[in-house]
């Protein structure tokens, strides 16, 4: 099923089913439980980002060949970090320039993004992918000065930004995935690529994040995870590339769809 969460012509909010562009059947019932359908398709008149975030963890450079761009090493274990769920919003919103930044310094970073559907502690990675609710599209925005050198070398400042955590523009369940380690990713900057990479290319798979962050770690329903990015971030470009206003940043995903924001000013 792709599961999305919308407002419609009256500004109900709903969940539902997407059947065909901007049309969804809506569902009865919890998304962390059991969704029924519950009438005929409606237009969808604005989406917003298919989960509200119990909690955001995000792996930093996981992904082999964006390591070798960066020049840093391959970590023996995750790199994680957090970002604020304030930070949180859906396909076709602005992602907002922040008046605190000194210049140019706003990155893009397509993502996997992995749904915890149910409480997860201590799990097996053999049992992992069990706890998945589904999987959307995430681009990690960056503030790079903020989140090199304005966190006292923490990068979450640089990363939790009002609007810095596009998601969307569905939740595709995991029944819909069938192997999360085979998915293509895409990053386009008005209209030009600029990422492109396989899930395959990840260092630490999905189902070993989630048992990694589940030690001694409970992941609570709704538990997002942003499982790294592939080569092509603006600031590892020469020049470097950084996201202005007037921009428009789409990443996108097989077996999942497009996220797409505008880019504006503060």
């Amino acid at each position: 099923m792709r599961i999305v969460r919308y407002a419609d012509a009256t500004g109900e909010i709903g969940l539902g089913a997407l059947t065909a562009d901007d049309f969804a059947v809506p569902m009865m019932g919890e998304l962390y439980g059991t969704l029924e359908p519950a009438g005929e398709p409606v237009p969808v008149a604005a989406y917003l980002a298919p989960v509200q975030p119990a909690n955001i963890f995000a792996i930093g450079l996981n992904y082999g060949r964006h390591a070798e761009e960066t020049g840093a090493s391959l970590s023996q274990q995750p790199i994680v970090f957090m970002k604020a769920t304030t930070s949180v919003t859906a396909t076709g919103s602005p992602i907002r320039l922040p008046a605190c930044s000194q210049g140019p310094e706003v990155d893009f970073e397509g993502e996997l993004a992995v749904v915890i559907g149910r409480p997860a502690r201590d799990v097996d990675e053999a049992f992992a992918l069990g706890y998945v609710l589904g999987y959307t599209c995430a681009n990690d925005v960056s503030a790079r000065r903020w989140q090199k050198h304005g966190g006292g070398g923490q990068w979450v400042r640089g990363k939790s930004f009002d609007t810095f955590c596009p998601l969307g523009p569905v939740l595709a369940t995991a029944d819909e995935i069938s192997d999360p380690q085979r998915l293509t990713i895409r990053t386009r900057l008005n209209g030009e690529l600029m990422q492109e990479g396989s899930t395959a290319d990840m260092i630490f798979p999905v189902a070993r994040l989630i048992s990694f962050l589940s030690q001694d770690t409970t992941l609570l329903p709704g538990t997002v995870i942003l499982t790294g990015t592939p080569p092509g971030v603006g600031f590892a470009r020469q020049p470097p590339v950084f996201l202005c206003a007037g921009d428009q940043i789409e990443v996108e995903i097989e077996g999942i769809g497009r996220l797409v924001n505008p880019v504006v000013g503060a």
